[in-house]
């Protein structure tokens, strides 16, 4: 039975099982709800002519129960524990794609396709700038303001008592819907969002026309042209803001669009993560203009002047990178926002990794090839084809539209097509290829086109084939996704990237690596055998997928041998793209070694990916790797792992410069910091892991907590760098209690007390130090200047020349002038 779309008016509110949350002191969690709540209705009202629709509603209703059923309880993730979304459950399994917070997630693909047209709520995409705003059904409303007769505020019980309602499923998908693509050709702004940024719910509240009519919306003719929408999460765009966007009015007042105010999404109260109160419902729209926790609708001349606005969701040209649209400012020119979506489509079975044997069995029957598709605007997804050839020919294949159109003829949902084909032509085939066309014969480009921000890509779909031994000797086809989601390593692109590169100089390998029969690397490696090499002698790293031996570079590395060393071994992929420029990037290329394995069939396999429980030929389970037991002690860092910090303190020195202090993980632990080093602190700014290194002005010996004096690089000072530094406003920005992650020590150079010193792990020693600082730079020195004065045994003698651009710009200067005037052992000259 097809679902239908059809609006349906509702009098009253069906009752919304509210989300359990953790409890926490400052929202009060009522034993049983107020009377605001939304109560029982009566069922809606069916007239003789009304089976149809009455049928859809219960297929509909079966559909949201049939995936409630098989989803697992969701948990609060221990990975949410120090962040401001610890009292949110999520689904355990939802790939996290930027860290620990903002929490934003994909389900697993074959996960996502499993539960077909609707997706339970738990394993809905989230998209989330920053912290979830902890809101009250009863406490909340919306206000309606700027060009209206009547401006007003709304509660809860307004929205739901005395406007019509409507409800209808509908599919949000998120602008950068598998931008990882665009990343691994070239890196864009954004993270790696893979192919299932997409999920269908049904979707209830308030026709928006209805709120704006009841306030009395002004006409064009006096300048009522833009309609804004803001939420009321804190974020730090724009040196601190909240979430906004708008619509045009003759969108916003277009019955045909179905723009709700919503507040349920299939049958229950929106859930934290997904908007709860309100959230606008734009169907056909990118998600980036359904502002989330919904507190101001404003009627405006101009759009939306929020950060959000213009630094988000739009497609610039593709020579446009960051720099050039912040000079020339590309930002702002209107012919480059997205609103509505494009078609796109997607191969879904076979998912990657998936082997298929080739056997007597399996060559007597279709393989089933399947797959979603989209378009935006209302616009129905008519065709949808496949190729095995590279586009020479083209099989058309069949698509199941579960939905029926709106009465003005629009279509807000996926479909799911699939195809048929012989076994035996897969084996002959390099890829398997889709693409899609809509009713206004729109389809997809063949070629990726990259942007800055990585958005719409809708390129061409490729399954790359090759010939493998599947079971016991026999020959199967494994099928390889061009990504996989977050920092998942491997893939065909990043293979295929690599293999431009190297082909050029080498035309017998370009020849050779054209058939699929063919390995796509030269050489591959386990997880476990990487491992192995985290040695000085023997450093490895991975990098997207690639294997590299720095052995023979960790002399010549400008950030030092630390900052290399306690990554060996282990998947460097997210740090290193954080830390490094492209000219270091494309210096790594030197020493590349090799591929990780990445087929679930060997013994060293991670067990880690998403599609092995659906798709899986083999139970791999048991051989998740063994972690190593850390061992008890003291010291709070550990060169392998992140550790979270909070941040309890923060001292303003001067008008630029802070000192912030932070708790360590335990309150009886040492920071475990060596004299002379320093440490990274990590967090993601704009969505991005952002990594920057500091040296701690506290003493060694401090227990449970360790100071840093950061120097504040405000927007728009320096001409030449008009972002300036992101670390430092960020930290500017944040409140006490926010957690940043610490890593360290690394550097190359250790004093290790009374003149003796560790450089390159070498023992020297000195009687005197000449010591060179400017600016910040004098933090490390001050470590040093620090230990030998605490030391009276330490007969060391310095020589500090500190260089600034001005008087104020000398940090510290107070505790270095007292350490000088009382100890002659130190001497300083101010530059």
């Amino acid at each position: 039975m097809a679902a239908s779309v059809d609006n349906r008016p509702f009098t009253a509110l069906q009752h919304g099982v509210v989300r359990t949350f953790k409890p926490t002191p400052d929202i009060p969690r009522p034993k049983k709800p107020p009377q605001s709540q939304p109560q029982p209705p009566p069922p809606p009202p069916f007239d003789s002519s009304s089976n149809d629709e009455e049928e859809t509603i219960i297929n509909l209703n079966d559909l949201i129960k049939k995936g409630d059923v098989e989803v697992e309880s969701s948990i609060f993730d221990p990975r949410d524990d120090g962040t401001s979304d610890h009292w949110i459950q999520c689904n355990a399994s939802l790939i996290r794609l930027t860290g620990k917070h903002p929490f934003n997630s994909e389900p697993p693909l074959p996960r996502l396709m499993h539960h077909g047209f609707i997706t339970p709520v738990p394993l809905h995409y989230v998209r989330n700038h920053g912290p979830v705003p902890q809101a009250r059904w009863e406490d909340w409303t919306v206000e309606v303001t700027g060009l209206v007769k009547q401006p007003t505020r709304f509660t809860m019980e307004q929205l739901v008592s005395e406007f019509p309602q409507r409800e209808f499923p509908a599919t949000l998908v998120c602008a950068g819907n598998r931008r990882k693509e665009q990343n691994m050709v070239k890196q864009s702004i954004g993270f790696n969002w893979g192919a299932a940024t997409i999920s269908t719910s049904v979707w209830r509240g308030v026709p928006l026309r209805s709120l704006l009519k009841r306030c009395g919306i002004y006409s064009h003719t006096k300048g009522a042209l833009h309609v804004c929408f803001e939420g009321t999460e804190d974020l730090p765009g724009g040196g601190g803001s909240k979430y906004g966007t708008n619509i045009m009015r003759e969108v916003a007042l277009d019955p045909s669009r179905d723009i709700i105010i919503a507040y349920m999404q299939n049958g229950e109260l929106l859930k934290p993560d997904h908007g709860f109160p309100t959230r606008m419902i734009i169907p056909g729209f990118i998600d980036g203009r359904m502002v989330k926790w919904l507190k101001r609708i404003v009627v405006t001349t101009q759009q939306s002047e929020n950060y959000y606005h213009y630094k988000d969701n739009r497609v610039l040209p593709s020579h446009v990178d960051v720099e050039l649209a912040n000079t020339e400012a590309w930002w702002y020119k209107p012919q480059y926002i997205i609103n509505e979506l494009n078609i796109n489509s997607v191969i879904t079975t076979p998912c990657h990794d998936e082997i298929l044997p080739i056997n007597s069995w399996t060559t007597q029957r279709p393989y089933v090839l399947r797959g979603y598709a989209y378009s935006g605007g209302g616009r129905k997804v008519t065709r949808v084809e496949v190729t095995l050839d590279g586009g020479e020919t083209w099989q058309v294949c069949s698509v199941d539209c579960p939905e029926k159109p709106n009465k003005y003829g629009k279509h807000w949902c996926w479909c799911f097509w699939s195809l048929e084909v012989e076994v035996l032509d897969l084996l002959g085939a390099k890829e398997i290829v889709v693409r899609a066309w809509d009713e206004a014969l729109n389809t997809q480009p063949e070629k990726l086109i990259w942007n800055v921000m990585g958005l719409m890509n809708n390129c061409w779909f490729r399954v790359k084939t090759n010939v493998c031994k599947a079971y016991k000797g026999e020959i199967g086809i494994v099928f390889e996704h061009p990504t996989q989601p977050g920092n998942q390593s491997g893939r065909w692109i990043a293979k295929e990237k690599h293999l431009e590169k190297s082909s050029d100089s080498n035309p017998t390998l370009k020849k050779s690596v054209s058939s699929p029969f063919m390995n796509t690397t030269s050489k591959t490696y386990s997880v476990s055998e990487v491992k192995t090499h985290n040695t000085p002698d023997f450093a490895w790293i991975i990098v997207h997928g690639h294997l590299y031996n720095c052995t023979r570079f960790l002399k010549d590395h400008p950030g030092g041998t630390d900052s290399i060393l306690i990554n060996v071994g282990t998947d460097f992929t997210e740090e290193f793209e954080a830390i490094h420029s492209d000219k270091a990037k494309k210096l790594l290329e030197d020493y590349r070694i090799g591929e990780l394995t990445i087929t679930g069939y060997t013994s060293d396999s991670s067990t880690s990916s998403p599609n092995t429980f659906v798709h899986g030929n083999s139970d791999t389970t048991h051989l998740a790797l063994i972690k190593d037991i850390p061992p008890l002690r003291s010291m709070a860092l550990n060169p392998r792992e992140k550790i979270p910090c909070k941040l309890i303190s923060k001292t303003s020195l001067s008008h630029d410069v802070r000192l912030f202090r932070f708790a360590l993980p335990s309150e009886d632990q040492l920071l475990g910091f060596p004299i002379g080093k320093h440490i990274f602190l990590c967090t993601n700014v704009d969505e991005k892991l952002c990594i920057r290194a500091y040296t701690p002005t506290s003493s060694v010996d401090e227990v449970g907590y360790f100071d840093l004096v950061v120097k504040i690089y405000f927007k728009r000072v320096h001409p030449k760098f008009p972002n300036s530094g992101l670390m430092s406003q960020h930290l500017e920005s944040i409140g006490i209690g926010s957690v940043l992650e610490v890593k360290g020590p690394l550097g190359h150079i250790e004093y290790a007390g009374r003149g003796n010193f560790l450089i390159h792990r070498k023992q020297k020693f000195a009687k005197r130090l000449a010591m060179l600082a400017g600016g910040t730079g004098i933090t490390p020195i001050y470590q040093v200047v620090q230990a030998i004065l605490k030391d009276p045994e330490d007969h060391t003698k310095m020589h500090v020349v500190y260089a600034n651009r001005t008087k104020d710009d000398i940090l510290l200067r107070k505790e270095v002038d007292v350490w000088a005037n009382k100890d002659k052992r130190l001497k300083v000259w101010y530059v």
